[in-house]
């Protein structure tokens, strides 16, 4: 009989262990930055990773490659930790070409039609790297550079800069260019970008993470759901560049003004969606004032995961991994097929250097561009 007890309270231990393995304590952690090598670029040296931790054991990785957030681990409502974010385990799979996994997107993010535009009354012919049009900065954007970067001395973070030489990538003007990704122990993503020219030029950066608030790749983010404070998007043409139209999103499936699941009405006969294989659109935020406004929420139901947007942009731009399609294999060779991932880049409009009634994206010698956006991580129980 004694036997049979020690052999149930073995199991149960077991039981308990894995359990308790399978959560990290909602307990004070230690908190802080820590600094390891992932790797080298031919040609352009060393890449770091900077590991933030915060107080409540959320954790957040990134390297000076593209600026790129690697991982993203936080709790779901029982306290277990996953990474949120797409990616690669290695330097190796971010090298090979990807759709701007983790990245900071520039000199300017979204497209600019036909890969031109004239400022000043001088023409400036870019990259058609989309189609007829230019993307997220071009053929070698932001995001394919290493950017130097020290950790916060004030705070729990990281300070990315580059220097954009004058003609990368058919851009005018020197522009130097700053982003801090802060960690706080409200669990907190706040994401600073900075940026000074000496000469005119356009400016429109943002941060490109696929988030999957399950934590499993595998299965699709259609079942998240979604609000985004905005009255009206801009519709696009076949080739995903806005009309110049800001229509109001009532009676359209591009209302989400009332939490929705991202499923419900994606697969609808509407022209806009067929444009973008489903959701690849600005959103014109109804938000006012210069400080960070809230701007959207995503809940994941199974797990009560979270995220909450809120910025000083004027739009945000919802995308949900139409275009990928199961060619890449991510962290722990995982498939990322279609809608595995789900965008929310917090943005000036797209193609706003060619329309003129858009809010203006050049920034002008003397000037700073200065951006906010912060993502709110939490659990809905």
């Amino acid at each position: 009989m004694l036997r049979r007890y020690a052999v149930v309270l073995c199991v149960f231990a077991l039981c308990l262990a894995a359990e308790v393995g399978a959560r990290r304590p909602l307990l004070p952690q230690k908190s802080g930055v820590s600094k390891s090598s992932f790797g080298s670029v031919p040609d352009a040296g060393d890449v770091d990773m900077f590991t933030l931790t915060n107080a409540n054991g959320v954790e957040i990785r990134a390297i000076t490659y593209g600026a790129i957030i690697t991982s993203i681990r936080v709790p779901d409502r029982s306290g277990r930790f996953a990474d949120v974010v797409l990616g690669f385990d290695n330097l190796e799979g971010y090298l090979k070409g990807h759709p701007y996994f983790g990245t900071v997107v520039g000199r300017y993010g979204n497209r600019i039609g036909g890969g031109h535009f004239t400022l000043n009354g001088q023409a400036f012919k870019l990259a058609q790297n989309n189609g007829p049009n230019h993307l997220h900065g071009g053929v070698k954007g932001f995001d394919k550079y290493v950017w130097k970067a020290e950790p916060l001395q004030n705070g729990l973070g990281v300070a990315f800069s580059r220097t954009s030489p004058d003609g990368e990538e058919g851009y005018p003007g020197n522009l130097a260019a700053h982003v801090t990704y802060t960690l706080t122990d409200k669990n907190e993503l706040v994401v600073d970008y900075h940026a000074t020219t000496d000469k005119a030029t356009p400016v429109n950066l943002t941060q490109h993470s696929y988030f999957n608030l399950s934590g499993d790749p595998s299965t699709t983010i259609l079942g998240h759901e979604l609000r985004i404070d905005a009255d009206r998007y801009t519709p696009v043409d076949a080739t995903l560049i806005p009309t110049g139209e800001l229509v109001p999103v009532q009676g359209t499936p591009f209302d989400f003004r009332k939490p929705t699941t991202i499923g419900a009405r994606i697969e609808q006969p509407h022209e806009q969606l067929k444009f973008g294989r489903g959701y690849d659109h600005n959103w014109v935020l109804n938000r006012k004032g210069s400080q960070p406004a809230f701007a959207a929420r995503v809940l994941e139901p199974k797990t009560g995961r979270t995220v909450e947007v809120a910025t000083t942009e004027p739009g945000v731009q919802f995308y949900t991994g139409n275009f990928l399609d199961g060619t890449i294999k991510g962290k722990g060779g995982q498939v990322y097929n279609q809608r595995a991932g789900l965008c929310l880049e917090t943005q000036h409009f797209p193609d706003s250097p060619n329309k003129p009634n858009f809010p203006s994206t050049v920034l002008q010698p003397g000037k700073e561009y200065t951006t906010r956006t912060v993502f709110t991580f939490g659990v809905a129980r």
